[in-house]
């Protein structure tokens, strides 16, 4: 089976689509519509947006336009990092739906622990608020799974031991070089399926002298060796794309990465967005 077509299970039996579209950093209007229908029209059936990327709007009009049915299509969405309530997490799951214009989401992650403007802050009570509100939207369909995204596993356990239900998913960025192995091996633990955002790197990975010598060598481009290896770490990426050459060549990873590449792949190290 292609990997376009592959899912994760969640601890829930909801399938979630092992590769998706994200678009962070893709503009409201014409650009997130149109990048949105066109990974649709090229197989991609998991589409990730949040409230914080203000571009909600764009892509629930795609996704209807698109004429695929709306319970073939994964669609993710995240409350806002600054939200720490359980009242603001149930109006601004509202919001959400509403710019959307949906009957339901099929997962609804925390953004992050903290507000992006106060990094690190101490929000472990927020977060449980705000969770317990996800949990109630949970139980009465509005959400058919809900996660964080960017939890360690500290910020993981704060969930665990104050709500009811395990988080289904936790988004974090991953890709060649940032080591993510205690928080995926917390993850796999309690049966959480870990996101990859920005496989790429936000694009500097590409640009990587030893990524490109093992495209070369899988005659493929840099960009699917980055994807490959996200999937085979067991990590569901979702590279962003608004070209749809890049679009289509994203989910065309229908190869596997031998072992000793991927062990040359780990010695990789360091986090390109923190270069510029």
């Amino acid at each position: 089976m292609k990997a376009i077509n592959q899912y994760f299970t969640l601890s829930n039996g909801v399938k979630l689509p092992k590769i998706g579209l994200g678009t962070w950093q893709v503009k409201d209007g014409d650009e997130a519509y149109h990048s949105v229908l066109m990974a649709l029209k090229n197989g991609y059936r998991h589409i990730d947006t949040a409230e914080g990327y203000q571009n909600e709007a764009s892509v629930g009009r795609a996704i209807k336009d698109s004429g695929i049915p709306r319970e073939e299509i994964f669609v993710t969405s995240k409350l806002e990092s600054h939200i720490k309530s359980y009242e603001g997490a149930l109006k601004a799951f509202e919001q959400t739906l509403k710019a959307l214009d949906f009957e339901y989401l099929d997962l609804f992650l925390i953004h992050a622990p903290w507000p992006w403007s106060e990094i690190g802050k101490d929000c472990k009570a927020g977060n449980v608020e705000a969770f317990k509100a996800m949990e109630s939207l949970y139980k009465a369909g509005k959400i058919r799974a809900i996660g964080v995204s960017n939890f360690s596993p500290d910020d993981l356990d704060n969930i665990l031991n104050h709500c009811e239900i395990v988080p289904h998913v936790n988004q974090i960025a991953y890709f060649i070089g940032l080591d993510q192995k205690a928080t995926i091996e917390y993850c796999r633990k309690h049966n959480i399926v870990v996101e990859a955002y920005s496989p790429l790197g936000i694009g500097y990975l590409l640009k990587n002298e030893d990524i490109i010598k093992t495209a070369e060598k899988y005659q493929v481009s840099p960009a699917q060796i980055c994807i490959r290896y996200c999937l085979q770490k067991d990590t569901a990426p979702l590279p962003k794309s608004t070209h749809e050459a890049r679009i289509i060549m994203n989910k065309e990873v229908d190869f596997e990465i031998k072992p000793e590449d991927m062990a040359f792949l780990d010695q990789i190290k360091g986090d390109p967005r923190r270069w510029n």
